[in-house]
């Protein structure tokens, strides 16, 4: 970086502090590009699909991120709790935006924090991950990238359709 661990203690006053600059300006770069991409958006699948696009496409340019994200997570308390209070409005304001789509009829009645986790499991596990990639075979390019994306949304359709009755 050019500058010395002096200049760095000076802005941040020591590794913690450092450490949770660095998670709050992951989260936030997170929920601004969801924010500015779903400004918007209907509700219902149009919004799961835009929101699935936006995580792919973040993942893809700064895997890093995501991957940030998700290796600090696991570190355990207090990191983690640290983490979770950083994305947990976004948590709830996707769970509570399935949850009006199944209250309107527009999805299949299910648990939505579940359906959000199967879904960042896809997006950040995979994408961000590239030895879950090269253990199947794959390797993370924009083609690989797209077909993801597209796996995760048939999934996730599949998770939320309303069934037809006959």
């Amino acid at each position: 970086m050019g500058v010395t661990k002096q200049t760095i203690l000076y802005h941040f006053k020591s590794k913690d502090g450092l450490v949770r600059a660095v998670l709050i300006e992951a989260s936030e770069t997170l929920r601004l590009e969801l924010d500015r991409e779903l400004v918007g958006t209907a509700q219902g699948w149009d919004r799961v699909e835009a929101t699935v696009r936006t995580a792919f496409a973040l993942a893809v340019r700064r895997p890093d991120l995501l991957g940030l994200l998700r290796e600090v997570g696991r570190l355990g308390s207090p990191t983690s709790d640290f983490v979770i209070s950083l994305l947990q409005p976004m948590i709830d304001r996707a769970a509570h935006a399935i949850d009006d789509g199944m209250e309107q009829g527009l999805f299949r009645r299910s648990d939505p924090r579940l359906l959000l986790v199967s879904a960042y499991a896809a997006v950040t596990g995979v994408v961000s991950d590239p030895e879950v990639l090269k253990a199947v075979g794959l390797e993370l390019d924009l083609r690989v990238a797209a077909r993801l994306r597209r796996t995760v949304l048939d999934f996730l359709k599949a998770a939320l359709e309303v069934p037809v009755r006959h």
